[in-house]
C-alpha cells in the first residue's frame, strides 16, 4: 500500500479557526456597546414622546381653562404610562404660569444608571433633567 503524502484533509486547522475567533471578538467588543446605546436611546425616547403628548396636553387645558392641570387624569389624552420609566406627579409653585414634571428610569439603563427627564411649561428642561446627552433627541 503506497501513502500518497501530498493529498491534504479538508476542514480547518486550530490555528485557522482561532483567527476567526479572535476577530469575531474584537468586533463584537465595538458593535455590542453601540448596540447596547442604541437601544437605550429607543428607550429614552419613549420618556420624551410620552413627555412631549403631555406637553400639548397641559397647552390645551392652559388655553381652555387659563390656568394648568394639577393632574394628568384632567388632561384630554389617554397615554399608556412609560414602560422604562415611573411617572412623577405635576408639581407647580403657580397653576396659573407653571408646571413641571419627572419621569425617572427604571430598571437597568445600559451602564447609564438611574436617570431623569424633566418638562415642564417651556418643554424639555435640560437643566433639572438628568438624562445623558447622547440619549436626548435633538428637539
Amino acid at each position: 500500500m503506497k501513502l500518497n503524502l501530498t493529498q491534504k484533509k479538508a476542514g480547518f486547522s486550530l490555528v485557522e479557526l482561532t483567527i476567526v475567533v479572535v476577530i469575531l471578538g474584537v468586533l463584537a467588543t465595538f458593535a455590542v456597546p453601540r448596540f447596547m446605546s442604541s437601544v437605550e436611546k429607543t428607550k429614552a425616547s419613549e420618556a420624551f414622546s410620552y413627555m412631549t403628548q403631555v406637553e400639548s396636553a397641559q397647552a390645551r387645558y392652559n388655553a381652555e381653562h387659563g390656568k394648568y392641570a394639577n393632574r394628568l387624569r384632567k388632561l384630554d389624552i389617554d397615554i399608556d404610562r412609560p414602560e422604562f420609566f415611573s411617572v412623577g406627579r405635576f408639581t407647580s409653585p403657580s397653576w396659573q404660569t407653571k408646571w413641571e414634571m419627572k419621569l425617572t428610569r427604571n430598571g437597568a439603563s445600559s451602564g447609564y444608571g438611574r436617570y431623569t427627564v424633566v418638562f415642564d411649561q417651556d418643554g424639555f428642561n435640560t437643566r433639572k433633567s438628568t438624562v445623558p446627552r447622547e440619549l436626548a433627541p435633538a428637539l
